[in-house]
């Protein structure tokens, strides 16, 4: 049993590792080129197979962490909902899988959330940590479906929805690489990527806004002269 945990521990490291090289390898190059999308897609098949074999791993006796579980499903809603945004380039209007994939980690924020007040109350460690990874979430998700409530011509905000949840995602392989990988795990460790990330995330967000292209601008002027 302890040999097949190991296989599964060995083979979540590695994808693991696939998702940080090419996370952070598709931020290095050009956006929207050829090379981006490619280490995109890696970065993707790396991340949700490695989170996907953590909910197992986080589950079996003796391996037990219902934080790294949650952060699992964390990190396979930035992925998911990250790559669902490029479908909005197309589309006007949120489907059922998007509200599916956002209701299931609005769902699981609240939990997160529940069991931080629970474990701060009972000083509990990781109390801090699932309230604030939880508020992240909460935050996020609502961010979702004010998203799909609002979005119209003039509104289609999807480039910085994208950037922001693979970014997201890239900050929890960053951070499970400096906590599991280096062995850092203190407050300091979980959550300064995230902060760091963050402040990427809205310096991206503020030069997506700023760059508008003249189509888009016409596109939308027809639209609403018609």
């Amino acid at each position: 049993m302890e040999q097949a945990i190991k296989v599964l521990i060995y083979t979540h490291a590695f994808f693991g590792g696939v998702g940080l090289i090419t996370g952070i390898g598709s931020i290095i190059v050009p956006k929207g080129q050829q090379l981006h999308k490619k280490m995109g897609k890696l970065f993707s098949i790396g991340m949700i197979t490695s989170s996907l074999i953590s909910l197992p791993i986080c589950s079996i006796p003796k391996h037990q962490n219902v934080f790294l579980f949650l952060i699992g499903l964390f990190t396979i809603y930035l992925v998911l909902s990250g790559n669902r945004a490029l479908t909005f380039k197309r589309k006007m209007k949120s489907d059922l899988i998007d509200q599916l994939i956002s209701g299931t980690m609005l769902f699981f924020s609240l939990i997160m959330i529940s069991l931080g007040i629970y474990c701060q109350f009972n000083s509990t460690e990781n109390g801090i940590l699932f309230t604030f990874f939880g508020g992240f979430g909460l935050f996020m998700t609502i961010k979702d479906f004010v998203f799909y409530a609002t979005i119209s011509a003039t509104n289609k905000n999807w480039l910085s929805k994208h950037i922001g949840k693979m970014i997201g995602a890239l900050i929890a392989s960053i951070t499970a690489f400096i906590v599991a990988g280096l062995g850092f795990e203190n407050l300091i460790a979980w959550i300064t990527p995230t902060i760091l990330g963050t402040i990427y995330i809205i310096y991206w967000n503020k030069k997506t806004e700023r760059k508008v292209p003249k189509t888009i601008k016409i596109r939308i002027k027809n639209q609403s002269d018609s």
